[in-house]
C-alpha cells in the first residue's frame, strides 16, 4: 500500500508539472517570475512511531520524489521548512542510539542534494533532538542557522527558533517543542528588512501567528512572536511567512501579512507525502502555490505595507 501510494503521488506531480510546462507557467526568463519549491517536516528516520501513526522509514522514496518533482519543473531554488531529520524519540519505539541520527541525517542529505537547484534549511526543533546546530551544519549545505539571500526580484530571511526560554542554542535536547528568536536575532532582523526594498519572503518552522499551543504549556509556538510579527510589519517589505511544524495545510493574514502553514512530507495517519510549488510573479504580485499529496493549492494577493519609506 505504501508502494502503491508513493506511485500515484508521483503520477499526480508528473501531471502538475506537465500543466505547468503547457501553460507556459516555465519559462518566465523575462519576467522576473520565481520559481520556489517548498517542503517541510520530512522526519527522516530509521524508526517508526506507533504511538503518533508516523510511518518515517520511508524517507528515501518520499524525498527522492520532490526532489526529482522539483527537478523536472524545474524549481529555481528549494527551501525546507524544519524537522529535516527526526531525531531518537518516537512514541511508543525504542529510542535506541542517539548518536545513530546523525548517519540518517547524512542519508537524506545525499538525496536532497541531488536536486538541480541552490538549496537551503530551516531547523526544526527535531533536528536538535539529538545533534548540535554545528553538526547539523557540518552534514548538510548548510551554512547557517539564520540568514537571507536575494533571488531574483524577492528577499528572503530563514530564522531559526530553535533556542530555550533563556535565548541558548538547543542542542541535543532530546525532545523540545516550543521555540523562542532571542533579542539578538530579532536585532539582526530589523537591520536586515532596513537593507532591502524587494518583496520578502520569511522562512521559520513553528508558526509565528500561533499565540496559543496547549502541547507546551498554553504559550505561543514561538516566544516573542508578538515582537517579530511588529518587526516585519514595521518593515514595510514582508508579504508572507512560510512556516512548518503543525503537518497541515492553513492560511491567514494578518496586518496584510500572508501566514501560510504547509502540510508534511512525512507520513502520518496515511497522509500522502506532500510538497509545493510556489511561483512567485513581481509583475501581477501573486503567490500562487500548487500543491502535490495533500498540499492545498491558494492563488494570493499581495502589496507591500506602507512603512514610510
Amino acid at each position: 500500500m505504501k508502494r502503491r501510494k508513493l506511485l500515484v503521488t508521483l503520477l499526480l506531480g508528473a501531471i502538475i508539472v506537465a500543466s505547468l510546462a503547457l501553460t507556459g507557467v516555465a519559462d518566465d526568463a523575462n519576467t522576473g517570475v520565481l520559481h520556489v519549491g517548498i517542503f517541510a517536516d520530512l522526519h527522516a528516520h530509521d524508526t517508526n512511531s506507533p504511538g503518533e501513526g508516523k510511518v518515517m522509514t520511508t524517507y528515501p522514496q518520499r524525498l527522492g520524489a520532490c526532489v526529482d518533482a522539483m527537478n523536472a519543473w524545474p524549481a529555481d531554488l528549494v527551501i525546507e521548512l524544519g524537522d529535516f531529520v527526526n531525531g531518537a524519540f518516537v512514541m511508543g519505539a525504542p529510542l535506541g542510539d542517539p548518536a545513530r541520527i546523525v548517519g540518517i541525517l547524512d542519508k537524506a542529505e545525499a538525496i536532497y542534494a541531488k536536486l538541480d537547484a541552490p538549496r537551503y534549511y530551516v531547523l526544526g526543533n527535531h533536528d536538535v533532538y539529538d545533534l548540535s546546530k554545528d553538526e547539523f551544519l557540518a552534514h548538510t549545505a548548510a551554512t547557517k542557522m539564520y540568514e537571507s539571500f536575494d533571488a531574483g526580484a524577492y528577499h528572503f530571511v530563514i530564522l531559526d527558533a530553535q533556542y530555550n526560554k533563556k535565548g541558548e542554542d538547543i542542542s541535543h535536547a532530546g525532545w523540545v517543542v516550543q521555540g523562542n528568536i532571542p533579542q539578538p536575532e530579532i536585532d539582526w532582523l530589523k537591520a536586515d528588512f532596513a537593507a532591502t526594498d524587494k518583496p520578502t519572503i520569511v522562512c521559520v518552522h513553528q508558526r509565528l501567528e500561533i499565540d496559543h499551543d496547549l502541547l507546551s504549556g498554553g504559550g505561543p509556538e514561538i516566544l516573542h512572536n508578538k515582537e517579530v510579527q511588529k518587526v516585519m510589519e514595521d518593515s514595510g517589505v514582508v508579504i508572507a511567512v512560510f512556516e512548518g511544524h503543525d503537518h497541515m495545510n492553513a492560511h491567514t493574514v494578518i496586518n496584510g501579512i500572508h501566514y501560510i502553514e504547509f502540510d508534511q512530507l512525512t507520513d502520518e495517519h496515511n497522509s500522502n507525502p506532500s510538497w509545493a510549488f510556489v511561483t512567485l510573479d513581481p509583475q501581477a504580485r501573486t503567490i500562487t502555490i500548487v500543491g502535490a499529496g495533500d498540499q492545498a493549492n491558494w492563488d494570493l494577493l499581495y502589496d507591500l505595507p506602507s512603512s514610510g519609506r
